[in-house]
């Protein structure tokens, strides 16, 4: 079982920055691939980032391309969003999940554990 507890949302100005961080539970964390998605009012839960047990490989969704990096640190059992020149459309809902596998994984279904999510609203 992994329990995965969110932080860092919160309200930015358009341009701003934010860095969400995602603390795991368990003694296998480096196993598992961990993703963060997010849900906006009235939309489906779409894949934002993810990155494999290892840290090497990593996938980002074109609309936040160049903009989020995701990371994670297998020493502290965190991962990392960190988001730069923030638009009105990344507000949402965003969570982070974990894969029971080291591989990246696209889709919600493909992801075993979810935290509670945490809130961030850009405002223009």
């Amino acid at each position: 079982q992994v329990q995965l507890v969110e932080s860092g949302g919160g309200l930015v100005q358009a341009g701003g920055s934010l860095r969400l961080s995602c603390a795991a539970s368990g003694r296998t964390f480096s196993s598992n691939a961990m993703g963060w998605f997010r849900q906006a009012p009235g939309k489906e839960r779409e894949i934002v980032a993810t990155i494999s047990g290892g840290g090497g490989v990593t996938y980002y969704a074109d609309s936040v391309e160049g903009r989020f990096t995701i990371s994670r640190d297998n020493a502290k059992n965190t991962v990392y969003l960190e988001m730069n020149d923030l638009k009105p459309d990344d507000t949402a809902v965003y969570y982070c999940a974990a894969r029971r596998g080291g591989a990246i994984g696209y889709y919600t279904t493909t992801y075993a554990y979810w935290g509670q999510g945490t809130q961030v609203t850009v405002s223009s």
